[in-house]
């Protein structure tokens, strides 16, 4: 069993917004399990773990790039947001998405790819700025998407820079109806990803592992009612309706117009344009989503400092 300090009740209360005891009950009921302790705590109706448990923690840029068919995103970090605003760093990260454009979206051919005008590669070039800059710097991760035919449309959020943000978003979308109609229906998408993060394109594209856990949360939340087994399954399945229209793109809700299914808004895409329209892929990348910002104690380092 891990032990259940400080330290790990205060994660998880940063994560679920839940009580000091209930989190302390929940991580003891599992044994020091995070993760199982969320779920826990879900259960039992203290927590809206789900909404906040990808909080994000690093700074630097998204950029995006995309041409006709192609697109490519990818996340620079950096320590401060202040580096995020500097001009060499912002030109460092539009030129590595352009890069990733032309390569598919591959990380590690990124990296290893030249970077124009310094005779130096894309990994060493950003050795370089760290050096110059004096803030520690991360390629962190890179990603493509093609259509063919079909175009793919992208989109930053809150643009620091032209192709240059905190969200950045790529929809693919396979059609021959006329490009310029389609850039615009898939820029539109687009907006709608960075809005409503979609976790699946299509329902069959739920991960199981993840789809199983909401399962067995559902049907714990069910059994509390009081109701019979074979009235409980059907809850389950009623509640997972409303699951895939939370995380699926094709089942939620356009926020462009607040009522019609995503679905259903390619559907009459499709008539509107005299062919079929369907949307292959997406990627949303959230500066820093997945990574958490250590949080330095100031009265411990200053009482380190004076060897107290």
């Amino acid at each position: 069993m891990a032990e259940i300090t400080a330290a790990l009740v205060k994660e998880l209360r940063e994560k679920t917004g839940a009580g000091m005891m209930d989190c302390k009950r929940a991580l003891a009921e599992t044994s020091g399990d995070l993760e199982g302790a969320i779920d826990w705590l879900r259960k039992k109706g203290l927590s809206a773990a789900a909404k906040k448990a990808g909080r994000v923690a690093a700074e630097g840029l998204v950029a995006v790039a995309s041409s006709g068919g192609r697109g490519a995103v990818v996340e620079v970090n950096a320590e401060t947001d202040f580096v995020a605003r500097n001009e060499s760093f912002q030109k460092f990260a539009a030129t590595a998405g352009s890069i990733a454009l032309e390569l598919g979206g591959d990380l590690e051919k990124v990296k290893a790819a030249k970077f124009p005008g310094t005779g130096r590669s894309v990994a060493d070039e950003l050795t370089h700025m760290v050096a110059t800059i004096g803030e520690n710097m991360a390629l962190r991760r890179a990603a493509g998407l093609s259509a063919s035919p079909g175009i793919v449309a992208s989109y930053v959020h809150n643009a620091l820079a032209p192709g240059l943000g905190k969200i950045g978003v790529l929809v693919a979308l396979e059609s021959t109806a006329p490009a310029d109609k389609l850039l615009a229906l898939g820029r539109q998408l687009a907006m709608h990803v960075a809005a409503a993060n979609p976790q699946a394109l299509d329902i069959s594209d739920v991960d199981p592992a993840a789809l199983d856990r909401e399962r067995a949360v559902l049907a714990e939340q069910a059994r509390a009612s009081g109701k019979p087994e074979e009235i409980i399954g059907k809850m389950v399945e009623g509640r997972l309706r409303k699951y895939y229209e939370d995380v699926v793109l094709l089942e939620q809700t356009y926020v462009i117009d607040g009522e019609s299914k995503v679905r259903a808004v390619l559907q009459k895409a499709a008539k509107e344009l005299g062919a079929p329209v369907r949307a292959t892929g997406f990627v949303r990348y959230a500066l820093g989503e997945g990574i958490e910002r250590s949080k330095a104690d100031f009265a411990a380092e200053v009482a380190a400092q004076l060897g107290s």
